[in-house]
C-alpha cells in the first residue's frame, strides 16, 4: 500500500480538483477570503516516518473547526466524561453549525461539541487562569500530536475572526444567562478565535488524525490521549465532525473525520492512517467541496470505510 499512496494520490487529486470550481471560501471572516479557491492538497500518515502527499500539502492553513476535537479531548483529559457532558450533549443535529435555534429549545445545553455553541462551551472548561494559559495548553498538544514543535497560531486571523465573531458572542451570552458558561465573554471568545487560527499543514493534520486513529498513541508507541478520550472523540467524529452533512459523509466516506470553514479536514481510521485535507473552497455548509470528492475517492480505493 505504500507504493500504491505514491503512485495513486496525484492522480487522485488531479481527477477531483475540477471539483474545486463548485465552492467558495469563507468569506465571513475577512482573513479567509485570502485564500486561493483553487488549492487543493492531501497527505497520508500510516506510522511508517513518511507522510503520503500531493497537491500543495506544504501550505499553511487554520484548523478553525478542527480545533473542536482538541479541545474537547483536552476538556476531557481536564475534567472527565461526567462534568463535560454536563455542559455539552452528545446528540448530533441537523442545524447548521453555528445556529442558535438548539439552545432555545434544549434548555441552552448545546447538542454536541462539534458545533459552536457546544465548542464554546467546551472551551469554557479548559484549565487556566488566562487565554495564553490555556492556548499554551492545546498547542502543545497539538504539536506532540503533529510531531512540529513550532506549531502556533495565526495572529491575523485569530484577529480577524474575534472582530466580526457577533454571532458567537450571542451563543456566549445566551449560555452565561443560563449558567452554561461564567466567564467574561469577551475573554472567552479571544481563548476560542486563537485557538481556531491554530496554523497547520496537511503532513500536521495527516500526523494529529494517526494520534486519534491509533488509540491516542503516536508511531513510537507514546500516549499522547488517553484511549478512551480517543475513542469518544472519533465517535464525535463520525456522527457530528462533518457538520449537517456527517449522515451523508458517512454513508459516501465511512471515516471518522472534522472539517473546518478554512478547508480543511482531519481522518483517523481507526487502527489505521490519519488523513489530512486543504481545499478552502467550501459548499454551503461549510465543508471543502474537493475535499469530500478526494476522500469518497479515497475512501473507495483503498477501501478505508469502518462500516
Amino acid at each position: 500500500m505504500v507504493c500504491e499512496y505514491g503512485d495513486q494520490l496525484k492522480k487522485i487529486v488531479e481527477n477531483v480538483r475540477p471539483f474545486t470550481l463548485n465552492g467558495k471560501v469563507a468569506d465571513y471572516i475577512p482573513a479567509l477570503a485570502k485564500a486561493d479557491s483553487s488549492t487543493l492538497a492531501v497527505s497520508i500518515y500510516n506510522g511508517q516516518g513518511t507522510c503520503f502527499s500531493a497537491g500543495h500539502e506544504t501550505e499553511m492553513f487554520t484548523l478553525q473547526s478542527i480545533s473542536k476535537v482538541l479541545t474537547l479531548a483536552l476538556a476531557l483529559i481536564d475534567h472527565g466524561e461526567e462534568a463535560v457532558f454536563k455542559k455539552v450533549g452528545m446528540e448530533p443535529t441537523g442545524d447548521p453549525y453555528n445556529s442558535i435555534t438548539k439552545l432555545e429549545s434544549h434548555v441552552s445545553k448545546p447538542l454536541n461539541p462539534m458545533i459552536n455553541a457546544g465548542a464554546l462551551a467546551v472551551s469554557h472548561l479548559i484549565h487556566g487562569d488566562s487565554t495564553d494559559i490555556r492556548l499554551e495548553r492545546l498547542l502543545q498538544l497539538v504539536r506532540k500530536m503533529s510531531g512540529r514543535a513550532s506549531v502556533t497560531y495565526n495572529r491575523e486571523v485569530a484577529q480577524s475572526e474575534f472582530n466580526t465573531a457577533f454571532l458567537n458572542r450571542s451563543l456566549c451570552y445566551f449560555m452565561r444567562q443560563h449558567g452554561i458558561i461564567n466567564e467574561d465573554v469577551d475573554e472567552l471568545l479571544d481563548f476560542y478565535t486563537k485557538q481556531c487560527a491554530i496554523e497547520v499543514n496537511c503532513d500536521d493534520l495527516a500526523k494529529i488524525g494517526y494520534v486519534l486513529a491509533n488509540g491516542g498513541q503516536d508511531e513510537n508507541g507514546v500516549r499522547i490521549i488517553p484511549f478512551e478520550i480517543s475513542r469518544l472523540v472519533k465517535t464525535f467524529m463520525v456522527t457530528c465532525g462533518m457538520y449537517n452533512s456527517s449522515g451523508e459523509f458517512a454513508i459516501r466516506v465511512g471515516i471518522p473525520a472534522k472539517s473546518g470553514v478554512s478547508g480543511g479536514i482531519v481522518c483517523a481510521v481507526p487502527n489505521g492512517i490519519g488523513i489530512g485535507i486543504y481545499g478552502p473552497a467550501l459548499d454551503e455548509k461549510g465543508n471543502s467541496v474537493a475535499g469530500m470528492k478526494l476522500l469518497e475517492a479515497l475512501s473507495s480505493h483503498y477501501e478505508l470505510s469502518i462500516f
